[in-house]
């Protein structure tokens, strides 16, 4: 099955604004479920994959910090 690949600190955006006004998220944690954070009031969230492949309009993937391994 291939989705969209996750990763811990990319950015999203959804489709429905957030109560705050929100509607960009930073993911904190990948696994069963995918884990937001609202960049506006940093309320976090726990949505299953598919819900937030559904709900995403746009992604920023995380950059590397530049550091070298080992």
């Amino acid at each position: 099955m291939a989705g969209t690949p996750f990763n811990v600190g990319d950015r999203i955006t959804l489709k429905k604004v957030h109560p705050c006004g929100g509607r960009e998220w930073d993911v904190y944690r990948i696994g069963a479920d995918i884990g937001l954070k609202c960049l506006n009031c940093e309320r976090r969230v726990m949505l299953t994959r598919k819900e937030v492949e559904r709900r995403m309009v746009a992604r920023t993937i995380a950059e590397d910090d530049g550091e070298q391994p080992g």
